[in-house]
């Protein structure tokens, strides 16, 4: 992280979950939670929660070079 540009680490901070496979995520969950997921559903809400889970640590690893870097306040003193 330290070796990246400013440009990428602010990009990184901002990650997210596309649209796409927020909604789907969703509606997995969903699917879950009424007990009605296939194996193969199964097997994707595994890998789409994992997805967010690695890019949730990379964009908190971001924030915090962010931050270190004073590139954008300590989360706690944003408006």
């Amino acid at each position: 992280m330290q070796d990246m540009s400013d440009e990428r680490v602010l990009a990184l901070a901002e990650l997210r979950l596309s649209d796409e496979d927020d909604e789907r995520l969703s509606e997995l969950l969903d699917r879950q939670q009424a007990g009605k997921l296939t194996a193969a559903d199964r097997t994707e809400l595994v890998l789409l929660i994992q997805r967010y889970e690695e890019g949730l640590l990379l964009k908190s690893e971001a924030l915090a070079e962010a931050v270190a870097r004073k590139l954008i306040p300590p989360l706690g003193t944003r408006c």
